[in-house]
Parts: C-alpha cells; sequence; structure tokens
C-alpha cells in the first residue's frame, strides 16, 4: 500500500521538484525490491487445466485471494505471472469450490501491467473480511508465454508448489524418429526458452502416466534402459533443478507438485541418475497395424462409451451403454478427472476439457449418470460413483469432452489452395508421382459430403459444410493441377483421405483436375437432425386409398411401382404417420441447394429444397426392402420451438428453409408422400426403417441418428408398430423386445 503512495506521488511531484522525484525514485526502487516474493497456482474442481480457483503461496503458507475489487486487469496480472499469454475471464464466488487456509489478499487492485500479483495495491497480506465462499478464481488463454523464465521462490518451502514450465515433448531417439507417433524418448521440459532433461532419480510411473495422457496415449510401459543408459553418457545433458511428484491421475504436469531441487554437481544435476525416458501404449486408433495373423484371433468388444457430435477426433458428447440403450451423462459435478477417466477409456490421452452444458449437441434417450465421481484409475467410465437416485437432469446439461489426441502429423500430407480463407480451397494432397512426392489435386468424381468431412476433421479444420466437383473459383498453385488421387469413397469415419478406398498408382478421372478438382469448405458447427420415434410410433395408421386421389403422389413417384399398371378406379393400401424431426446440433440445417435452383412441383405447387429428404423403408426382418417409400423437403421450417428460441425459418411466400437449432419440423400424416405403399406387401412381421437426410447433402455432426426402425406386425387388416427407436440397434434386441411386446398382448 505504501509503495503504491509513494508511486502516485512520484507522479505528482515530477515537474514542480525534480530533487524530491529523485528521492522518491530511490525509495521505489527499495519499495519493490522488498516487496514479498510469492507463488501461485490455480486449484480446485477445474474444467482446463489452465483455469482454477487462484492461490497465493506466502510466508509457507497456502492462502486463497478475496473476489472484493478483483478485476479482468488482476487475472490478466495473475495469468502472466503464471506463464499464460492472458486471461480469458475471472470467477467470483468460489465457482470452482472453497479454498482452505488463510486469505492472503482482499480488494485487489490492479491496471494491468503488474509483473507480480504482490505488486498490485490491496489491503495487505492477511487482511482480509472474507469467508472462502469469495475466492475468486480465472480462466486463462491456453497459450503460454514463449521464453517464459517461471521464477520460483526458493527461500520458502517448496512444498504445495505445482510444476510450470512452458511446454513437454517425448524426443524419439534418431531410431525411431520417423514412427508415427512418437509413443517413446527422452522426456524434455521447456523452461525460460530452452528445453531441458529432467533427472530420473525421483521418477515413477505415476509421472510418466501423466506425461503419456499429456502426449495423447492412454497408458504408459515399460522398456529397455540399456540403449538410452548409452545414449545418455554420449550426450551433452542440461538438466531441469527439480524432481516432480504427481498422484497419476492429473490431467496435466501443471497440476502435478514440484518436487526437490536436484543438487548440481558441476555441469551435471544429475548425480546417481540419467534422464527420463517415457514409453507410452497408444490407443488402438493410432498404435501401427497389427501383423494379419493376431488380427485373425482379434476380437473387437463392444464399448460402453462413446464420443458424439465432436468436430475433431477425441471430442464429443460422453454416451454410455445401458440395458443396450445409449444414453448421455449428466455435467453435475463434471470435472477434468472424469472427463481423463473417458478419454483413457476411449484409447486417447487425458482430457483438455470436461465441457457443460451441451456444449457438443445435445443426445436423445435416457441421462443413464449424474454426479459422477471418479478416483482417475478407473478403467471404464461406469466403474466410477454416481448418484442413481438424482433426477431431474435434462439434455441440455449433457456432458463432453476434449481429450489429448498423439501427433500424427496428418494435416502435412494435405493442404486446402485459393480460399477466400483457411477454411476453404481446393484440396491439394501430396501423392507419389514418377518415385518423388509431389502436390496435386483430388478427382471430383464421386466427391461428396463424407470425402470432405474427412478432409476437414483431417486439417483439424472441424465439419464439411460444403463439398464442391469444381473449384475453377478458387485458384491453386499451377505446379499442382495435375490430379494424384482419384476414384475416393469415405465412410466418414477415416481419420485421413488415404484411409479412404481410392485408387493405386493408376489414376483414372475423365473430368481432369484444374477446373475440375474436387474441393471443400469447413466449419466449426453443424445441424444434427433427430427423428423423434415415439411420435412415429403413436400416430402410424393404414388407409386406402383410390387412385384417382393419389395423381399428385403418383407424379412424384411416392407410390410402389404397381401403381404404374394399376386401374384409376383401385385403391392403395398406404402405412401413414407422422414424423417431428428435431434439430439437435450447434448450427442451423439448410439446404444445400441455393433458392435459385429449387425445383417447382407443378401439381404440388411447391419447391423441393433438397429432392430427397427421408426414404421410408418396410424391410423384412432379414433386412430385405419389400415396400419404400421417400419424402422431399418441399417445406423444411420450424414448426415448433423450444422455450426461448426464435423461429426463423418459413416457407410462406418462398421464404427461407430451413431448421433451427432447438427447433423442430413437423410433417404430419395427412400430408402427401407421408406413407408407404404397402399394398403389394403380405402379412407378417416387418421393420419400419426412417431415414433422414438419406443421401449426405447436408453435413451434420452425427449420422447415425438419422436412422429410426420400428417393429411392425401387419396380419392383412391392421399394423402395430411398436419399439420404435432412434440409432442402430441390433436385429436380436429387437426380437426380444417383440417377443416381450406380444406376450403382454396376450
Amino acid at each position: 500500500m505504501v509503495c503504491h503512495e509513494i508511486m502516485m506521488h512520484m507522479e505528482s511531484t515530477f515537474f514542480s521538484f525534480p530533487s524530491s522525484f529523485c528521492i522518491m525514485l530511490l525509495l521505489a526502487v527499495f519499495c519493490y525490491s522488498n516487496q514479498p516474493v510469492i507463488q501461485l497456482r490455480l486449484a480446485g474442481e477445474k474444467k482446463k487445466h489452465y483455469e482454477g480457483r487462484v492461490e497465493v503461496f506466502y510466508n509457507g503458507e497456502w492462502g486463497t485471494v478475496c473476489d472484493d475489487d478483483f478485476s479482468i486487469y488482476a487475472a490478466q496480472v495473475v495469468c502472466r505471472e503464471l506463464g499464460f499469454t492472458g486471461a480469458e475471464s475471472w470467477l467470483p464466488s468460489a465457482k470452482y469450490g472453497k479454498g482452505e487456509g488463510r486469505i492472503w489478499l482482499d480488494n485487489v487492485h490492479c491496471t494491468g501491467s503488474e509483473k507480480s500479483l504482490a505488486h498490485c495495491e490491496s489491503n495487505g497480506f492477511g487482511v482480509s473480511d472474507c469467508k472462502h465462499s469469495e475466492d475468486v478464481s480465472v480462466v486463462c488463454s491456453s497459450k503460454r508465454i514463449p521464453g517464459f523464465k517461471f521464477i520460483r521462490n526458493q527461500a520458502n518451502s517448496q512444498e504445495g508448489l505445482t510444476v510450470q514450465v512452458e511446454e513437454v515433448r517425448i524426443r524419439a531417439t534418431y531410431s525411431h524418429r520417423k514412427r508415427i507417433p512418437i509413443t517413446e524418448g527422452f522426456l524434455e521440459v521447456k523452461d525460460g526458452g530452452k528445453w531441458r532433461q529432467i533427472c530420473n532419480e525421483d521418477w515413477n510411473q505415476m509421472n510418466s502416466r501423466v506425461i503419456c495422457g499429456m502426449q495423447g496415449f492412454p497408458g504408459e510401459k515399460r522398456f529397455n534402459t540399456r540403449p538410452y543408459k548409452l545414449l545418455a553418457s554420449r550426450r551433452k545433458k542440461n538438466y531441469w533443478g527439480f524432481s516432480i511428484n504427481c498422484t497419476g491421475n492429473e490431467a496435466d504436469l501443471s497440476d502435478c507438485k514440484l518436487g526437490r531441487e536436484i543438487e548440481k554437481k558441476g555441469n551435471s544435476t544429475c548425480g546417481k541418475g540419467m534422464p527420463v525416458v517415457v514409453s507410452c501404449v497408444p490407443g488402438r486408433v493410432f498404435a501401427p497395424s497389427v501383423s494379419i495373423g493376431f488380427r485373425k484371433a482379434y476380437r473387437v468388444e463392444q464399448p460402453l462409451v462413446r464420443l458424439r457430435g465432436g468436430a475433431m477426433i477425441g471430442e464429443g458428447r460422453v454416451e454410455v451403454l445401458k440395458n443396450g440403450e445409449w444414453g448421455t451423462v449428466c455435467d453435475d459435478n463434471w470435472n477434468i478427472r472424469t472427463a481423463t477417466v473417458v478419454c483413457r477409456e476411449l484409447g486417447f490421452g487425458s482430457a483438455k476439457e470436461a465441457l457443460t452444458g451441451a456444449r457438443m449437441g445435445q443426445g436423445i434417450g435416457p441421462v443413464h449418470m449424474n454426479e459422477v465421481e471418479c478416483s482417475g484409475f478407473e478403467k471404464s467410465l461406469t466403474e466410477c460413483y454416481f448418484n442413481p437416485n438424482s433426477l431431474g437432469c435434462s439434455h441440455e446439461e449433457d456432458a463432453a469432452v476434449k481429450c489429448n489426441v498423439p501427433a500424427m502429423g496428418f494435416h502435412n500430407r494435405l493442404r486446402l489452395s485459393g480460399g477466400r480463407n483457411p477454411y476453404e480451397g481446393r484440396v491439394e494432397v501430396l501423392g507419389e508421382r514418377n518415385g518423388s512426392l509431389v502436390w496435386g489435386t483430388v478427382c471430383s468424381d464421386s466427391w461428396g459430403t463424407m470425402e470432405a468431412m474427412v478432409v476437414c476433421r483431417q486439417l483439424g479444420l472441424g465439419f464439411a459444410s460444403n463439398a464442391f466437383q469444381e473449384t475453377w473459383y478458387w485458384q491453386g498453385d499451377s505446379s499442382a493441377d495435375a490430379v494424384v488421387m482419384s476414384g475416393v469413397r469415405c465412410s466418414g469415419t477415416e481419420l485421413t483421405l488415404e484411409q479412404c478406398l481410392h485408387h493405386g498408382k493408376h489414376v483414372v478421372c475423365p473430368k481432369g483436375g484444374g477446373r475440375f478438382a474436387a474441393g471443400v469448405s469447413c466449419t466449426m458447427t453443424a445441424p444434427d437432425l433427430v427423428l423423434n420415434a415415439q411420435v412415429v410410433e403413436q400416430t402410424t395408421y393404414l388407409e386406402d386409398r383410390p387412385m384417382y386421389a393419389l395423381q399428385c403422389a403418383h407424379e412424384e413417384r411416392c407410390l410402389s411401382g404397381s401403381a404404374d399398371k394399376a386401374d384409376p378406379s383401385s385403391y392403395r393400401r398406404l402405412l401413414r404417420f407422422s414424423s417431428q424431426i428435431h434439430n439437435n446440433g450447434q448450427s442451423d440445417f439448410r439446404p444445400r441447394a441455393s433458392p435459385q435452383s429449387w425445383v417447382w412441383h407443378d401439381c404440388h405447387r411447391h419447391y423441393h429444397s433438397m429432392e430427397v429428404f427421408t426414404h421410408y423403408d418396410l424391410m423384412s426382418l432379414n433386412g430385405t426392402k419389400v415396400a419404400e417409400g421417400h419424402k422431399a423437403s418441399f417445406c423444411l421450417e420450424d414448426t415448433y420451438c423450444d422455450e426461448g428460441i426464435q423461429k426463423r425459418y418459413e416457407c410462406a411466400n418462398f421464404g427461407a428453409q430451413g431448421i433451427t437449432v432447438g427447433c423442430w419440423d413437423t410433417y404430419r400424416h395427412d400430408i402427401d408422400c407421408q406413407w408407404i405403399d404397402i399394398t403389394d406387401v403380405k402379412p407378417g412381421d416387418y421393420i419400419l426403417q426412417v431415414v433422414i437426410n438419406p443421401n449426405h447433402e447436408v453435413a451434420e455432426s452425427d449420422y447415425t441418428n438419422n436412422i429410426m426402425k420400428c417393429r411392425s406386425r401387419y396380419d392383412g387388416h391392421r399394423m402395430w408398430t411398436y419399439n420404435c427407436h432412434t440409432g442402430k440397434r441390433d436385429l436380436f434386441t429387437l426380437c426380444i423386445k417383440d417377443e416381450i411386446f406380444f406376450s403382454k398382448k396376450k
């Protein structure tokens, strides 16, 4: 406080009393040189490693900071003192839980330019009238300050200090550097802009587990130390001066405790040991392919946990399988430790972030788990404690994760060229030609949304918003005009374009490259359409309708093939039902075609913005199609919206078509073509299947929930429809439920 008053007085006396200013300057230098040296850390129930409750180490004791008068300027000082480039926000009222011990600082006033929180104006250390319910927290930028040197308080006990370094890496030996991903090598940390090794005197398996998690690997493993001892004896070493103490359940090294200072002996700081070596186990997705002999014996187990709706590999909404049904997890108590259990279970590393509030879109079905608490060492999320009696959690609270994934270098073999921004352009791949690697284009024959989705994911640009078969308006590198890849067909789950089916060395592309090369535009958000299965089940019925009343539907090919030869006075038997389609995603669902290219249908007097919006199929139990129907999007609009959401799309007067996030479009059962023509179907047991956006014409964050299936029994007069569900489910489960349903009927 006194130092702050001296500085204020200096400003007022600078011009009037130069000699006084010199005296005040000396006092200021003395004052700041005697400022208490503190250490900071971020603690509490965190969802990212760069956020948390602000804790101060002073006078040998950890304490907290009160939120009174705290500001974003103070948060900037805290984050920079911790080695981050800046602060994103600050939060009052113990948002990351109540701290313990002293409340060291209260009524903190910072200008934002201070080097340390100790330099900011305050009541003084230990002077506070606050409670721990007022502990302040900050959210820092994830980026570290390049070349930042962490100043540690050597005068006080190091107990409780966390590890603070700029970067962490596993440096492979020369014989392993060509392997991708790098799973083994010397551990190095960057501090003060220099890479340094760590002495292995106090190193343990739990420390390696945390490092592997940060590098995108689910676990650590043993390794042969002999070659590393030999290499270490020949290399020049530059050791970091401390040991590290991790419990093993930390998501990041910055959450581990700083260990003892390593005694320096000449140029070496590791007299009894050698540099730390870490060896990690890659997840199944990133592991080198196993030999054919092992693959035959390998049995893929049914996963109990999955991620859905994420833009990148290793992120998404967390879903759990219970009693044969997928459901979501509520975000109550959701933290980075629990998120890390999910990430490791799925073959990724530790969690970068634990997301709440349905940040990856809302799921469907039940909420299976609430108030989940994990120790961090569970093999599966299903082993963690949760409250089975906690009710009232909606899908607005669905939990999600972002996981650390290995550095695979996928983006180095692919690029977008000529676009107006980094998210669009002509797709250019690094391919082999005449024995050397050259950049070239991709043939656009059969190029579509699924292929574009793989490109965007490989480049880390999210989802595809469009797939282009002509790119003449994007002038790429002329030296890369030649086609080096053709016949590309992707399922959408591949990590790279090379993993998709494509022609080998013999490229076949009738159109050639240049203006006909494949292109994409990418986006970080996408819609997600889900059909309400319950509405279909509740509205299904049969109607016999005369052919003369079905003229327009016949013109639009909404009847079965036998209708072409049917007598005008005959009847068609129609299986009718309503469909309610909800947009659970993070952006609006819009037709790919612009209004200028919509097709006008004179008979029904409406436009089709998508020629095929849904497929309706009736199939036998072995999957053979016995009857079909389809629905064009003659009117995509917001019929109803969730509370608080405004309708944006209305078809009247050639208006904009689409479905807003949080709204649904309803096609009533009495609308033309909202049926399957079952005139020629024999009595029996069937599966009713509805598929939305079947041609993947519009990109979505999750296509697995576009399919709805029901069991149906037809006796020649009536149709029973039951056990309707969204998403894929095996036939065995359907048949078991079928028997239960009809046993109840009896």
